[in-house]
């Protein structure tokens, strides 16, 4: 008998949202020709993708003129923050960012200075305050909450801090609940998070900010324009259930962050458990590697996320997770999406406690 699956590795990618494989199909039909020619085919792709930017724009909180597609959230991180500092380069060569941006944001700038955060991973308002009106300082990045832990940031009272300096907001994580939060200067996105198809990053930048493209002229054309279509029906459709679905997905977080401690000894439950992304959960579990933990949930059917050290797809702890100075290995996070159900949720929790047992058994570890 075949094992039943459950995605639960949201955050990563969502699963290609219903709405999101329709209009990829149309638009296949629709859409196939170059938006920047003049013929009656061309003029017709141009309405589309006009149409998708209007929507994006609309739910993100910025004018149409204000927003480029481009080929992923990474390039999205990337090309935000290299712009800025391209167009701001008289100001200084600095970059300020929280400890636990993602990556793309952390290495985009060689100078980048990271703010520390709390043990729930929110920025500290007097650490950020400082580095921000120091000498030499470009740009800053902060996002509006953390991919990995769900905790939300205080972005407008960041933005606040900022001054002059222009701020950059990851909102991936953030965008398919409610709209960006006030204050940014340049704002990214991508749109697997929201079930859009991979390959479709946001970058939108507001009108009167410096910034230059960093890219030698001519400009990378914008993301396929099936892709983008794609991605605006997912977010439209994802955000006229978000109420709906954060109250419903909220509650199984809950549901995990009270029974994972009650059903195993030493583990640690991460991240805010109030202000937070309303679909993700992380916790750590002492003695125990990352990647033969994975390997015993996959195998029960369950597909999740970690930050932890000893996993194929990073030999480092996560610098979330280190900043935050909580348990790094041995983590889980689960992302939920639309699709996952309490039954789901409830037999991930039964079978939570023996595939961490039985890591502990391997290691002889077990009863420590």
């Amino acid at each position: 008998m075949s094992v039943p699956r459950a995605y639960l590795d949201a955050a990563t990618a969502a699963p290609l949202h219903p709405a999101a494989r329709a209009a990829l199909l149309t638009a296949h039909d629709e859409g196939w020709a170059d938006p920047d020619r003049l013929y009656t085919e061309a003029r017709r792709a141009r309405l589309l993708l006009d149409a998708a930017r209007a929507s994006v724009a609309s739910a993100i909180g910025c004018r149409p003129d204000e927003l480029r597609f481009v080929g992923s959230s990474t390039a999205a991180r990337q090309d935000g923050m290299l712009g800025l500092l391209a167009a701001r380069s008289a100001a200084g060569s600095t970059a300020v960012a929280s400890a636990v941006e993602h990556s793309a944001i952390l290495q985009a700038v060689p100078q980048t200075v990271r703010t520390p955060v709390d043990r729930v991973g929110r920025v500290d308002p007097e650490g950020w305050g400082a580095a921000v009106t120091a000498d030499g300082v470009a740009l800053a990045a902060l996002q509006a909450a953390n991919h990995e832990v769900g905790t939300t940031q205080p972005v407008t009272a960041a933005a606040d801090a900022c001054g002059e300096v222009p701020l950059l907001v990851d909102a991936t994580a953030w965008l398919p609940w409610r709209p960006a939060p006030a204050g940014w200067s340049v704002l990214v996105g991508g749109a697997e998070a929201w079930g859009g198809p991979p390959g479709v990053g946001l970058l939108a930048v507001r009108k009167g900010v410096r910034w230059r493209s960093p890219h030698p002229e001519p400009t990378p054309p914008e993301a396929s324009l099936p892709a983008v279509l794609a991605a605006a029906t997912a977010l439209e459709a994802v955000r006229a259930t978000a109420d709906e679905e954060a109250s419903r997905l909220s509650a199984l977080v809950d549901l995990v962050r009270e029974q994972v401690p009650l059903r195993i000894p030493d583990v640690e439950v991460v991240g805010d458990p109030v202000e937070r992304l309303p679909h993700v959960v992380t916790f750590s579990c002492l003695y125990v590697d990352g990647e033969p933990l994975l390997s015993a949930l996959d195998a029960a059917g369950f597909a999740v996320g970690s930050g932890s050290a000893c996993t194929s797809s990073a030999l480092e702890p996560s610098h979330v997770l280190a900043a935050m100075g909580v348990l790094t290995h041995g983590n889980i996070r689960l992302s939920l999406h639309p699709g996952v159900t309490e039954a789901d949720v409830r037999r991930f929790l039964e079978v939570l406690p023996e595939a961490v047992a039985g890591v502990r058994r391997s290691a002889g570890v077990e009863g420590l």
